[in-house]
Parts: C-alpha cells; sequence; structure tokens
C-alpha cells in the first residue's frame, strides 16, 4: 500500500508590517516641544499685564541686563518687566517643576497614588517658619525660615520613622501626618495669638500659595537647589523604575534600596521645602499632574521626569497668571485656582481609571 503524502497547505500570506513611530521618540519630540512652549511662557506671561508690554519689550529688557542692548526700555517699563513679573513668571516655572518632580518620586517610594510632595509634612514645617517670621519677627529672611521648617519637620518625620524609612514602610506616612498635625496646630497658634489687621491677610494669603512676593533675592536661594535636586532626580530615572515594583526586584538588580530611598526622600525634601519657600502650599499640582502626564509617557521614569518638568512649569506660569489677572487689580492665591483645576482633574482620572478596571 503507497502511503499518500498530504499536500502542503500554503500559509496565507503575512500583513504587511505597520511601522509604528517609537513611543520613546514620541516621549522626546514631546518633551522638546514642552520646553520650547516653557520659553515662550515665560516671555508671553511676562508681557501679561495692565503697562500694554508685550513679549518684544521682555526680550529688550532681557538683553538690555545681558548687556546685549546697551539702551533698553524706559526705567519704568524696565523695573515692571525685570523687577516684578520676571522674577515671579520663573519662580513659578520652578516651583512648578520641583512639585511635579516630587508629587511623581513620592508617588513611586511610598507606592501610593495619592501620596504628594507634601506627604512628609515639609509644607507645615515651611508654613511654621514662615508664620514665625511674619507674626513673631524672628530674625531670619522668610525663603530662609520657611526652607528651615520644612527640613526639621522632614527630620522629626524621619526621626519617628527610624530605621522603617529605608525600608519604605508605611510608618513614613503616619510620620509625615504626624508631624504635620503638629506644625499645622503650633502654627494655627501662632496665628490666633499674633496675627492683627492686616498681618492676618497677609499670612492667610501666603497660606494659601502665593507667588507675590517673588523676587531676584528669593530665586537666588531656592533657584539654584531647585535646579540641582531636579536633575539629581531625574538621573534617578532608572533607580526609580526598579523602585516601581517593589523593593524586592530593585534589591535583586543591585540597587541599595534603603541608602538609595533616604537620598530619594532628602533630594524630594529639598525640592519641596524650596519651593514651598518662595510660594507657600500649593496644593494639588504635584498630586495630579503627574498622573496625567502617565496617560502620554507610560509609567517609565527616564521618559515621565523629563515631560513632567516643563509641563508643571508650563502649568504654574499660566495658573498664576490668571491669579494675578482674573479678578485684577485684586489677586487671588494660586493655589485656590490649582485646587479648583486639579479636584475635577484628578476625579477625572478616578473614573477614567475605574472604567479601564
Amino acid at each position: 500500500m503507497t502511503a499518500v503524502m498530504p499536500r502542503p497547505v500554503s500559509a496565507p500570506p503575512s500583513p504587511e508590517p505597520r511601522v509604528r513611530q517609537p513611543r520613546s521618540l514620541l516621549v522626546w519630540l514631546a518633551g522638546a516641544a514642552l520646553l520650547i512652549l516653557l520659553a515662550g511662557s515665560i516671555l508671553a506671561a511676562s508681557a501679561v499685564g495692565a503697562s500694554g508690554l508685550g513679549p518684544a519689550h521682555v526680550l529688550q529688557s532681557i538683553s538690555h541686563h545681558l548687556g546685549i542692548d546697551p539702551v533698553g526700555l524706559p526705567r519704568l517699563d524696565d523695573a515692571i518687566i525685570w523687577d516684578i513679573r520676571l522674577p515671579r513668571v520663573i519662580t513659578a516655572a520652578l516651583v512648578g517643576a520641583a512639585l511635579a518632580l516630587s508629587g511623581a518620586v513620592m508617588q513611586t517610594l511610598t507606592g501610593n497614588p495619592l501620596a504628594d510632595p507634601y506627604l512628609l509634612g515639609s509644607s507645615s514645617g515651611a508654613a511654621l517658619g514662615a508664620v514665625s517670621v511674619l507674626l513673631l519677627g524672628v530674625g531670619l529672611v522668610l525663603p530662609v525660615a520657611a526652607f528651615l521648617g520644612a527640613m526639621l519637620a522632614l527630620a522629626g518625620a524621619l526621626a519617628l520613622t527610624g530605621r522603617a524609612a529605608a525600608r519604605g514602610s508605611t510608618r513614613i506616612v503616619l510620620a509625615g501626618i504626624a508631624v504635620a498635625q503638629i506644625c499645622s496646630a503650633a502654627t494655627s497658634f501662632v496665628i490666633f495669638s499674633a496675627a492683627q489687621g492686616d498681618s492676618y491677610r497677609e499670612v492667610l494669603a501666603w497660606l494659601m500659595g502665593s507667588l507675590g512676593g517673588a523676587d531676584w533675592a528669593s530665586l537666588a536661594v531656592a533657584g539654584p537647589i531647585i535646579v540641582a535636586a531636579g536633575l539629581i532626580l531625574i538621573g534617578y530615572a532608572r533607580t526609580l523604575d526598579a523602585f516601581a515594583f517593589g523593593d524586592g526586584l530593585a534589591a535583586s538588580l543591585g540597587v541599595a534600596t534603603g541608602p538609595t530611598r533616604l537620598i530619594l526622600l532628602g533630594l524630594v525634601a529639598l525640592l519641596t521645602g524650596s519651593a514651598v519657600a518662595v510660594s507657600g502650599a500649593i496644593g494639588f499640582l504635584g498630586l495630579t499632574l503627574p498622573h496625567a502626564v502617565r496617560f502620554l509617557t507610560g509609567p517609565g521614569h527616564a521618559r515621565l521626569l523629563p515631560v513632567l518638568a516643563p509641563a508643571g512649569a508650563i502649568f504654574l506660569i499660566w495658573t498664576d497668571t490668571a491669579a494675578r489677572t482674573v479678578l485684577a487689580p485684586e489677586e487671588v492665591p494660586v493655589g485656590i485656582l490649582t485646587a479648583l483645576i486639579g479636584a475635577p482633574v484628578f476625579c477625572f482620572l478616578l473614573w477614567r481609571q475605574r472604567r479601564a478596571a
């Protein structure tokens, strides 16, 4: 009997592979576009106001102070741009970037998507330092006092946590809450016992978040710290990816989880303390913006952080511009607007996540 071999069945032609643009390339293009948009936002926001100046005047003022243009603007116009608007806009950019980066890192280190930059009580400590200067006449410059208060709050939270801080225990969250409540109670007591008249209004505006007091002197104190700490955090992007999968995997990849976690917490405290020192407590930015940007970049920190920093800077520049113009000549604390924008956005993100689940 002769075996009959089956005829081979030809496989259907495979479809043409679709050419897909690498996501990382798209993310880097988005980051470059955001940097260009950031530069344009600084120029445009510095021109917004009742004086009738434009971005060309801002460029002329900057070039004059850099020694490029020997003539410059009339003295009053130059003072409006160089002494009032430009330091405020640059401060808003740095604070927005600092809070956005801090929020993303805290969410990764704690494994808590609801974590924000103020989780360790730094904002409450900074508020206590600032209120002490405003009401009690403590012999320190306000940004310096606020920064020292934020650092002392962090030290208190770490002292309460002990060795558990290096292991990422939930005790660090509880310690941050305890320190924040202690500092808030002390701040309330100082306000109740010493605030009078206009001083109460000044303190209230600072506690709600305000960039009205930004100048070149405060920017010289906080700016270098924010830039240096932010760049170092971005350099830890791959390490943060390892932390996102748990300490066990991070350790298997060669990460010294305990010391590295403390270094990252210290960098976050430097960023947050410096930001709060010049702007007060601006809420919801560090909580919602990292989640929103992750929809574009994905969870990888090497893509997330370089896009998140300019996105936070642009967001706070225009939010603060709206805060100083929407009810002009009165000024709305920028923390109110960030909460009005951030809370609905956060609710939408939660709703979308629930639908996806």
